[in-house]
């Protein structure tokens, strides 16, 4: 059990990684790898400011990475090109993007910290299993895995001026908040 926390510990470093990648570029700071056969097959950042495209969400971002190498998608997977793959991204999913990877056969998640706005693994609904889908199983999302990191690196963005916002809000008597508290 040990070594398969230190696995995931190692791959949600990897999306951390990433995450850091998105703050430095001024997005909000997300990241995720995509592994299968405990190796990263894809990993990508958060990139709608940079592409001005809402749906450019890491996970997305990483998707299409794996769809356009067909050496990537999953042999033998009927239909569902990530039902061998399974996903450590610092956000729970986004109800879109957890869609996606529903539509897409994902077989785990492990996420950092909870969407409480935009949820779709638990946190405000559950298209990942608590929904109905007449073809596309559901897939075990798992959250907590570097929560505290996940939510600083989070804080850090928000407390900065947003300059690609329409009118930016003045954020300069903002602190840091570094105290988590239990979910």
């Amino acid at each position: 059990m040990e070594s398969a926390i230190d696995e995931h510990n190692i791959f949600m470093a990897e999306a951390m990684t990433m995450a850091e990648e998105a703050l430095a570029a001024g997005e909000v700071p997300v990241g995720c790898v995509f592994v299968r056969g405990n190796t990263i097959i894809a990993k990508a950042r958060n990139r709608t400011n940079e592409l001005r495209n809402a749906t450019r969400h890491a996970e997305l971002e990483a998707i299409d990475e794996i769809l356009s190498d067909l050496a990537l998608t999953a042999p033998g997977s009927r239909g569902y090109p990530l039902s061998n793959t399974i996903l450590y991204v610092t956000v729970e999913p986004c109800i879109m993007c957890a869609s996606a990877l529903r539509q897409m056969g994902i077989k785990e998640v492990f996420f950092g910290c909870f969407n409480d706005r935009f949820g779709g693994c638990g946190g405000v609904i559950g298209v990942n299993d608590r929904l109905e889908h007449p073809f596309h199983p559901p897939y075990e999302a798992i959250g907590g895995f570097a929560r505290e990191d996940a939510i600083l690196i989070l804080r850090r963005f928000y407390v900065t001026e947003n300059s690609n916002a329409p009118t930016p809000k003045s954020k300069a008597n903002r602190v840091l908040k570094t105290e988590i508290l239990p979910r």
